[in-house]
């Protein structure tokens, strides 16, 4: 069995890598539920039999071999499909289209909630047309959205056509990054409360990974949403109308998180700059203050460096009162130095 072989709860029946490279294939029904297929199934597959989705892993040889010569692909989308490094696009190729989105990678296979010091966006590429949908991501990853929609599929209130899969998939991604940003939000709140009891170098490194964290993110998402955009606004016979209102919906929802993401990203500058103000104000305070401590020191150095030279005709060597009256006189000098400084607000 392939590696993570059940991805869903314990209770759901669906299985996941059965077959080397094979997260799974399905044929919908058209009324919400689906069947279970395997490869063989798959290759010899008709556009008549039904919906299919199949979910591959991109990197493993057995899913690149199917992809390469038994999907019937064109070359340019096989190529496209097997790409290691990429952004959200959509390219449209006939009656389909090859399309390129990310989703956060939340959930492990046994549900335990990951949090990496950075967010990991998942690549899925998609081969999409009226019939069919193969989607790729690389092993190792888990993308909560489809894990959702087939557990959906299981209870048979699943998508019944294509466009409505592929709606569902986009809104499911989208919906990924809700918690995302809220617990980035929370820690821009967190942050801005230690920049004046925490630590600084703690709240500047953390600083540091949450502006790259939204850095990272605002790269892909602004793509992505134009790539949404474009399936909207795409003629394909097998988009109905329905299912681009949907897209319209997820696109607004996620110019809101582009939004939010930007407001993030800015709230984390103003925080920059007054950690860098808090800073400044303590290495001044502490310079203030040692400045006043060398003041007070002044009066005896002065003194005691004089007495303290060597050579003849220094005063009061035979006095028994010569200590006394130095010492007066230091304590006096001191005093009157503090009140100075305490005048002209260096204490």
């Amino acid at each position: 069995m392939g590696q993570g072989a059940m991805e869903a709860s314990n209770t759901s029946t669906v299985s996941y890598g059965t077959e080397p490279g094979l997260r799974f294939a399905s044929q919908l029904d058209g009324h919400g539920g689906c069947k279970q297929l395997c490869l063989d199934e798959v290759s010899v597959w008709k556009p008549g039999e039904g919906v299919t989705w199949l979910h591959l892993e991109r990197d493993h040889p057995a899913a690149a071999d199917w992809v390469t010569h038994k999907s019937g692909f064109d070359p340019f989308v096989i190529e496209a499909l097997l790409e290691e490094d990429s952004r959200p696009r959509v390219e449209p190729v006939g009656d389909g289209l090859l399309i390129i989105l990310r989703g956060v990678c939340a959930t492990s296979p046994d549900g335990a909630t990951q949090k990496p010091a950075d967010i990991d966006l998942v690549p899925i590429h998609l081969w999409v047309d009226g019939n069919r949908i193969v989607s790729l991501r690389d092993s190792g990853h888990y993308i909560t959205a489809l894990r959702d929609i087939r557990l959906s599929l299981e209870k048979k209130k699943g998508p019944q056509r294509t466009g409505d899969l592929l709606a569902l998939i986009g809104d499911k991604l989208v919906r990924d990054l809700e918690p995302v940003l809220d617990a980035m939000d929370e820690e821009v709140d967190e942050l801005d409360e230690l920049i004046f009891h925490g630590e600084a170098g703690q709240v500047r490194e953390r600083l540091k990974l949450l502006r790259r964290r939204a850095v990272q993110l605002r790269r892909y998402l602004a793509p992505q949403r134009d790539a949404l955009n474009r399936i909207e606004h795409d003629d394909a016979p097998w988009l109905a109308e329905r299912d681009k209102l949907r897209m319209r919906e997820v696109i607004d929802k996620l110019m809101r998180y582009i939004e939010y993401l930007d407001a993030i990203r800015d709230r984390t500058s103003i925080l920059h700059d007054d950690l860098s103000t808090v800073i400044s104000e303590r290495i001044a305070r502490n310079s203030n203050r040692l400045a006043a401590l060398a003041a007070l020191l002044l009066p005896p150095s002065v003194v005691a460096g004089l007495f303290g030279m060597n050579v003849g005709g220094i005063p009061g060597v035979n006095d028994t009162w010569a200590f006394i009256i130095i010492v007066v006189f230091v304590t006096v000098s001191s005093i009157a130095t503090l009140w100075v400084l305490k005048r002209i607000n260096w204490l």
